[in-house]
């Protein structure tokens, strides 16, 4: 351990009280830091999955109808007046359903393009779900499902059936089977109001865990939603999936620069969410930061009442030889055996209260509310920035520490 070593070690071990003080105080911090990382990154996971399961990371859509601004002259208040500006004014207009008719290239044309993993066109509209005297308004959702699966997984969150979608077949969430009394092999109508309605059978029935999404999606084959919706071969949007989430933006810019539709990622629909999601992370580290300053204080003030209390110790390992250099190293590497030492308990005491939190926090169906991982980077980016800050801390202690005078420290 060299000469160095050996005196911190004693001079901690003489101290033992303290010593262990320092290394609970140490732990506690790590603890917290180490849980609250872990639980804010769980959480933040969660609430993106659970967005992101039920909408596609980049929607293409065909541009709206807008009408030709129309021209009205002002009338002037009288001959002598300046004439006045011509102002222009826009009746809104009432949306038909728009498709992408040519959309097959396209879409290969997009799995093509870079950072994007799947694509899957969808007819989408209103209607209302008849069965019996019972009726339902619903969103029509055609799609092909091999696709669709792969933007969101729709087969996995199936709880009842199997996951096809032939002709004349429907895939309905738990929340709209309860309120129309359908069950599994049951027909429904949908119907569009303009004597256009669809038999359809249920094949399955999903839960999303969004329960206004359960009671209102009705999922369909393509074919038939372009049927219902008259727009055949078209759809009224493409879904894409991206490599990495939080890159869809960037990656609807670029679509945007080469293509005439409207192109709108998650993050857009989402702001409100990120918004939240970036003031709770500035909160962690800012309670982080806080922790931190916490613990680097509690090792200062420690070592520097070790470095008074040991003012003879000190003054008699100079006398004998010992270097300012070597008494520096000495309080230094107390600061790192305690950080260390603190770091590999706190890591522990994380990791029990996140089993804790697994096991006491259930949600409404008795499982954990949200996965929590304790991940090893995270544990090691905490234990070096701790064992740095124990460092740290005992900087100034050890540079005391160096300063004082053999003859003083010993008359003392």
């Amino acid at each position: 351990m060299g000469f160095a070593g050996r005196v911190a070690v004693r001079f901690l071990l003489e101290g033992r009280m303290q010593t262990l003080l320092l290394v609970v105080g140490v732990a506690a911090g790590v603890a917290v830091v180490t849980y609250i990382t872990a639980l804010i990154d769980g959480l933040q996971a969660n609430t993106i999955r659970r967005t992101l399961g039920v909408q596609p990371h980049l929607t293409i859509r065909p541009v709206k109808d807008v009408p030709l601004a129309g021209r009205l002259a002002v009338p002037r208040p009288d001959a002598s007046a300046p004439t006045p500006d011509v102002s222009s004014r826009e009746q809104p207009r009432a949306q038909r359903t728009r498709s992408i008719d040519n959309w097959t290239p396209l879409a290969r044309d997009l799995e093509r393009t870079p950072g994007v993993v799947a694509v899957s066109p969808m007819a989408g509209g209103t209607a209302i779900a008849l069965r019996g005297e019972g009726s339902r308004a619903v969103a029509i959702v055609g799609v092909e499902l091999e696709r669709y699966d792969r933007i969101a997984a729709l087969s996995d969150k199936l709880i009842e059936g199997v996951p096809r979608l032939g002709p004349g077949e429907a895939i309905v969430g738990r929340e709209l089977a309860d309120d129309l009394g359908v069950r599994l092999g049951d027909r429904f109508s949908l119907s569009l109001g303009r004597d256009t309605v669809e038999s359809v059978r249920a094949v399955a029935i999903f839960d999303v865990g969004v329960r206004d999404v359960n009671r209102r999606n009705v999922y369909v084959p393509l074919r038939t939603a372009q049927s219902l919706l008259g727009i055949p071969g078209g759809a009224t949007q493409l879904d894409l999936t991206v490599t990495e989430v939080f890159e869809a933006e960037e990656v609807a810019r670029r679509l945007r620069a080469r293509l005439p539709y409207e192109i709108e990622s998650w993050m857009q629909t989402n702001s409100q969410l990120l918004s939240a999601l970036d003031a709770q992370t500035m909160s962690t580290r800012l309670i982080r930061g806080v922790v931190m300053i916490v613990v680097v204080l509690g090792i200062a003030s420690v070592l520097v009442v070790s470095v008074v209390q040991k003012r003879k110790e000190i003054g008699i390992l100079r006398a004998m030889g010992a270097s300012r250099g070597q008494m520096t190293r000495v309080f230094l590497l107390q600061g790192a055996l305690v950080s260390a030492a603190g770091s590999v308990l706190g890591a522990a005491l994380a990791w029990l209260l996140v089993v804790a939190f697994t096991a006491l926090v259930k949600g409404a169906d008795g499982q954990p509310l949200f996965p929590i991982a304790l991940r090893l980077d995270t544990f090691a980016w905490v234990a070096l920035g701790a064992t740095v800050a124990g460092v740290l801390a005992a900087v100034a202690p050890a540079r005391r520490a160096a300063a004082l005078d053999p003859a003083q420290a010993i008359r003392l």
